[in-house]
């Protein structure tokens, strides 16, 4: 039973519940305490749960609290089912926010993003959260990116980093490079001035990501969303084929690959990528300034423009020409916007009857579209529309009669013998173009001597650290290039006068591998120290759909790399990924600043306490699929809240112990634990919720008929809280404290539950006589009616109004009633 002083006010009455008094002092006893420091020694088995770390824009928005609110309810249950469990945050802090912010506000971009920082970390501890704070990464600081700079010259040892000419958006206003947030508009201009932006091509590093794209493809053994591996499949983009050389008429090899070698007497056309090296020089002087034109109006659009399906295909002759080696006819070259220099060879060979693009391209250019492979209605004549289908080779020389995809192997073989055909597989997906002609960034390793050329900073000079007297210009150029003190150095060859690289890396590496720093933030002597492995791979990740071919791309390919550099002995840097939805604005919009509909969640934590927004966010929907910000929610979250406080702490008194209502709150007891256990198993949060509010509710039912053993009541509150505990933090704590429990309820064991009482399906069977009720009975859901008459003939109280009189009939109702008529 219990003990009603140990939940008393002196005045002998129960407290308010008071969420804004209580979430601080645990707060602050928890932190003092260090409840959640993560002890590397520990026995328990380690169990690493990572949430993806946020920007530090300055302030916590609601937003995070629902990306980070259920991992955190996750990442206490675990601990309580008897893990050792990591669970570590920081701040991606570099980026193009902060440059902006100085520009804007003449303030220097470090200054504003630790005032950023310590404002959002204070939020955080607001909420609740079992951050190991010990293990906090902020990938600003000199000790983070020296670490980056150290894996560039790694990479640049392994050839997995290189240099090379690239095309960026360039403002010739402002006279610099944009990034991609810059250019904004239909028409694509600089967000600073609104000049129309232009495509202009610097010599660039990149990080040889293609190197693992056949890796890529393979997700054994990764419990990782299928649509994930999808989007991270279409995205790596795997096409055998074949290259095949074309050659023009001034002699220039023109190369292109292609899918579908079977059609190669199909080809009428050839079109180039506008960036295409070739271009210039193939074009002839007669259409030099219409093509000009073309070219610098096709590379001002994005690649996403230039390439939608529903986008019309144009192109521009070049006055020149090419030979189908396959059938020596002479094809003529077309400048296309549709051409990606970025993917193949930037160079395509037009197929009309056979590519509906191809087609749409040839009619309007009233180009010939012969049939080469036959569809199985082709009346012998020219193509009406294109055929994508499998057949036999037609007009196809000594192929003719072969089916299509026989002719394939056989066509290659057949260029490969002559030398203008090679076997191949390609990729979409491309190498990571990691240069940033910005300031705030990792500064990129690399000192250009006019003597020794491009060598890299000795390791023992690391890290290049990013000057602090920067000088924000308003045309948005980076200071490093006019910073002499950055940019002025010794070569570390010969010592001669050189330049640094003004670039800085895309803060997208600072990504690719802080789980690793997690470890061991303050290590010096490498990345990460490679004696705490045990907590490798992380267990659990959760984050955003919208990452899937960006951040965890990189993400994969870092771990891969630095396997590749002896420092891990696997090859993924995740186990298990689950992707949360996005919360909506009360307008049913994403959230965002420009709409004007963020949702603030210190005004709710001041008014109601963390733990209902906590379990209010959490409650809303499946956390899978994301769901609209409805703030009168939040109220039936806070009575349930208060109905658990005065639940646990007003005395219970039983009044009678009926067996039958004892033995069936047990039920519900193993019931719940069963099925709570289920949810937070498989991120169900809003169920889990649920079933804790109906198993409070019969908790509540229980009180007022006050009949049942009084252990068997104290069990079930004992239980209802320590369930509670992960997803309402501070109110667990204190009813717990109350109760008289040992400190902390976050240290005690998981409830457990007896299978056999869970799985004891049950309803209650009214028993009636003439309609009139004189027994309820537990019985198994799937009794059948035979069994039911029987229970209720032979209950000892139904038999006394049977007995003396003549049973008419017996009516049943499946999992309702039996009901007795007798005469």
């Amino acid at each position: 039973m219990v003990k009603a002083e140990a939940a008393e006010s002196p005045e002998g009455r129960i407290d308010r519940y008071n969420p804004t008094e209580i979430e601080a002092r645990w707060q602050a006893r928890w932190e003092s305490d260090g409840l959640y420091r993560t002890n590397d020694d520990d026995p328990r088995p380690p169990y690493y749960v990572l949430t993806m770390y946020p920007y530090p824009s300055g302030d916590l928005h609601t937003g995070h609290w629902y990306a980070e609110t259920p991992p955190d309810t996750k990442a206490r249950y675990l601990r309580m089912r008897g893990y050792n469990v990591l669970f570590p945050y920081g701040f991606d802090a570099f980026g193009l926010p902060a440059e902006n912010a100085a520009i804007r506000n003449n303030v220097h971009p470090f200054k504003w993003t630790i005032a950023n920082i310590d404002r959002m970390r204070q939020q955080a501890k607001r909420m609740g959260t079992m951050f190991d704070w010990s293990r906090e990464v902020i990938t600003c600081l000199p000790e983070y990116y020296r670490w980056n700079q150290w894996f560039f010259l790694q990479f640049l040892k392994k050839g997995l980093a290189y240099r090379q000419k690239s095309a960026v958006d360039w403002c010739p206003s402002c006279n610099t490079t944009l990034a991609r947030e810059q250019v904004i508009g239909d028409d694509r201009h600089c967000e600073r001035c609104g000049t129309p932006v232009i495509k202009r091509d610097l010599e660039q590093w990149f990080f040889r990501t293609t190197a693992y794209a056949e890796e890529m493809l393979n997700f054994d053994g990764l419990e990782w969303p299928e649509r994930v591996k999808t989007m991270q499949t279409n995205w790596i983009g795997r096409s055998e084929g074949a290259n095949i050389t074309f050659k023009s008429d001034s002699g220039d090899e023109i190369k292109v690959f292609t899918t579908r070698p079977d059609t190669i007497f199909g080809v009428t056309f050839m079109v180039l990528a506008p960036e295409h090296p070739l271009v210039e020089k193939l074009t002839a002087p007669e259409r030099r300034l219409e093509v000009e034109a073309y070219v610098e109006t096709a590379r001002r659009a994005t690649e996403i423009e230039r390439t939608a399906t529903d986008k019309t295909k144009t192109g521009i002759f070049t006055g020149a020409y090419c030979i189908n080696p396959y059938s020596g006819d002479r094809v003529p070259v077309y400048v296309g916007d549709y051409v990606l220099a970025t993917y193949g060879t930037g160079a395509v060979m037009g197929v009309p009857a056979h590519d509906e693009r191809d087609f749409d391209f040839a009619q309007k250019y009233g180009i010939p579209i012969p049939v080469v492979i036959s569809s199985p209605d082709w009346d012998g004549g020219p193509a009406r529309e294109p055929y994508v289908g499998a057949g036999k080779m037609v007009n196809s020389g000594q192929f003719d009669g072969l089916a299509n995809e026989e002719g394939k192997a056989a066509v290659v073989a057949f260029g490969t013998e002559r030398g203008f055909a090679e076997k191949m597989v390609t990729y979409r997906l491309r190498d990571w173009l990691v240069s940033r002609q910005r300031y705030w960034g990792t500064p990129i390793p690399i000192i250009y001597c006019p003597t020794c050329g491009t060598v890299p900073v000795p390791e023992n000079d690391l890290p290049v650290l990013l000057p602090e007297d920067a000088e924000f210009l308003p045309t948005g150029e980076s200071p490093l290039k006019f910073n002499e003190g950055f940019l002025k150095v010794k070569c570390p060859q010969c010592g001669g006068d050189a330049e640094r690289e003004t670039d800085t890396m895309d803060t997208f590496v600072d990504s690719s591998w802080y789980q690793y720093r997690y470890l061991s933030p303050h290590f010096s002597e490498g990345p990460f120290d490679t004696s705490k492995t045990q907590w490798l791979p992380v267990a659990q990740y959760t984050g955003g759909i919208e990452h899937a071919t960006m951040h965890l791309m990189y993400f994969r390919f870092f771990t891969k790399a630095m396997r590749d550099l002896g420092l891990l002995d696997f090859g993924e840097p995740v186990i298990r990924l689950f992707n949360q939805g996005i919360i909506l604005g009360p307008d049913g919009e994403k959230m965002s600043k420009s709409r004007g509909n963020v949702v603030n969640p210190d005004d709710h934590v001041s008014r109601v306490g963390a733990d209902t927004f906590r379990c209010y966010l959490m409650f809303i929907g499946p956390w899978s699929e994301g769901g609209p910000y409805r703030p009168e929610g939040i109220e039936g979250i806070s009575r349930w809240l208060n109905r658990v406080w005065h639940l646990a702490l007003e005395p219970f008194t039983s009044r009678s112990v009926d067996e039958d209502a004892t033995r069936e709150l047990a039920r519900w007891r193993h019931r719940t634990v069963r099925s709570v256990t289920d949810d937070l198993d498989n991120f169900r949060f809003n169920t889990m919720l649920a079933r804790l509010m109906e198993f409070t509710n019969q908790l509540v039912r229980t009180r007022e008929a006050g009949n049942v053993a009084s252990a068997t009541w104290d069990d079930c509150v004992n239980t209802l809280l320590l369930m509670i505990a992960p997803a309402a933090p501070h109110i667990a704590e204190e009813v717990w404290s109350r109760l008289g429990k040992p400190y902390s309820i976050h240290e005690q064991s998981w409830p457990e539950w007896d299978e056999a009482l869970a799985s004891s399906e049950t309803f209650t069977l009214v028993v009636q006589v003439n309609g009139k009720l004189r027994d309820r009975i537990d019985v198994p859901v799937e009794i059948d009616e035979a069994t039911a008459r029987e229970l209720a003939m032979s209950s000892p109280r139904v038999q006394p109004f049977v007995e003396g009189h003549e049973v008419d009939r017996v009516l049943f109702v499946p999992r309702r009633l039996v009901n007795i008529v007798v005469r």
